[in-house]
């Protein structure tokens, strides 16, 4: 290791997987500025993914990327083969995303006595009774043994407290940040829409989401089907999942389909916001959506649903929020928008201010690190 890698604080994050999904593209973007917050990231994944997008992102930016190469998630062997590679890594910090990390970084961390982080991803409003046993398993890992459970909005803080009042005082809120690519130039922009399938006409709505059924993308096909006949526009749904096929049966209705395209997963959903006219987000649950931060990076206007942290990114000056579950609601917003373009550009100017404002990736991983250097601080005291 350089003398100038010694210095660098290093976190080692521990996490289910490294395959398509807003917390792993969030490493990513923690990647690609963390030196510049003194920073050294080293990542440890619990499964093998059959597509790992961001495991390769990751080690194209110079992370030392690992895997236990468990069977599932809930592998008891986890503890050893995490063990080890935490003893070869030997980490400043211990940062865990996600409930089965959580179990497996708090063993280690406390054995290991190294300082522990866990990041809070999703709100679980509904889970089933075996969910329930995970979650509170994982709750009460973080609250015996992280110095801090990171919320990345107000609203999941609130739940999570609600939920398990004995942690409130570990809990704070980090909004996730992101990094988002310069604008393409008119002959890559028209590419990347034509690779789309959209009309070069058409008004562009992007969704860019994994496909399970919390995302409420049924409720956006049920709005694309009762749009006005003279709407101009367009659908493209960007993403894949459990949902994919049922979604496709749905949009072989001729009311549908002539405004739907399916462009499966993109390894390139940060530039396609630069071509998107608005960015729709129908979720019916989520704790801040990192397709609605990247929108706001590239200035572009947003209808979703009022659920979650969504209006913490969301503000009226840069788009419009209705209840989740209501297509009518939601295809009244989206046309609406599509025939204002005045409107549109002025929600683009302070979607990118406030981006700029809020959830810019500098600005996050800095806070990041004064996180990690006060948990450093608390133990050197104790």
């Amino acid at each position: 290791m350089s003398g100038r890698e010694s210095e660098l604080l290093h976190a080692c994050h521990l996490i289910h997987g490294l395959g398509v999904g807003g917390a792993e593209q969030v490493l990513v973007d923690l990647a690609r500025c963390g030196r510049q917050a003194g920073l050294r990231l080293s990542v440890v994944s619990m499964v093998d993914d059959p597509n790992p997008v961001q495991a390769n992102a990751l080690r194209d930016l110079g992370v030392d990327v690992r895997s236990l190469s468990l069977r599932t998630r809930w592998d008891p062997r986890a503890f050893r083969r995490a063990a080890v590679h935490l003893d070869t890594l030997r980490p400043d910090v211990v940062h865990t995303h996600m409930k089965h990390a959580d179990l497996v970084g708090a063993a280690i961390a406390r054995r290991r006595d190294i300082p522990m982080v866990s990041t809070l991803h999703v709100i679980e409003d509904a889970p089933t009774a075996v969910g329930r046993v995970k979650r509170r398993l994982a709750a009460q890992s973080r609250t015996q043994v992280a110095a801090r459970v990171i919320a990345v909005s107000d609203a999941q803080r609130r739940w999570y407290v609600e939920s398990y009042p004995g942690a409130a005082d570990s809990v704070v809120t980090i909004p996730n940040g992101a990094s988002i690519p310069p604008p393409p130039d008119g002959a890559t922009r028209a590419a990347l829409r034509a690779s789309l399938g959209v009309p070069a006409s058409a008004v562009l709505a992007l969704s860019v989401s994994v496909m399970r059924p919390e995302k409420g993308l049924a409720d956006l096909l049920a709005a694309a089907a009762v749009l006005p006949d003279d709407s101009p526009l367009s659908i493209a749904l960007v993403g894949d999942g459990e949902e994919r096929t049922r979604l496709e049966a749905i949009a072989a209705d001729p009311r549908i389909s002539s405004r739907v395209r399916f462009a499966g997963w993109r390894s390139d959903a940060a530039a396609l916001m630069h071509v998107a006219d608005l960015v729709v987000h129908p979720s019916h649950a989520d704790a801040l959506p990192t397709a609605l931060v990247l929108a706001l990076g590239a200035g572009v206007p947003i209808v979703a649903t009022h659920t979650g942290g969504i209006p913490e990114i969301v503000s009226a000056d840069v788009g419009v929020l209705v209840p989740p579950r209501n297509p009518a609601q939601l295809a009244a917003a989206l046309s609406e928008l599509a025939s204002a373009t005045d409107v549109r550009q002025r929600m683009g100017a302070a979607a990118r201010r406030r981006f700029a404002e809020r959830f810019d990736a500098r600005s996050w991983s800095r806070r990041l690190a004064s996180l990690y250097h006060e948990v450093l601080d608390e133990r050197t005291r104790r």
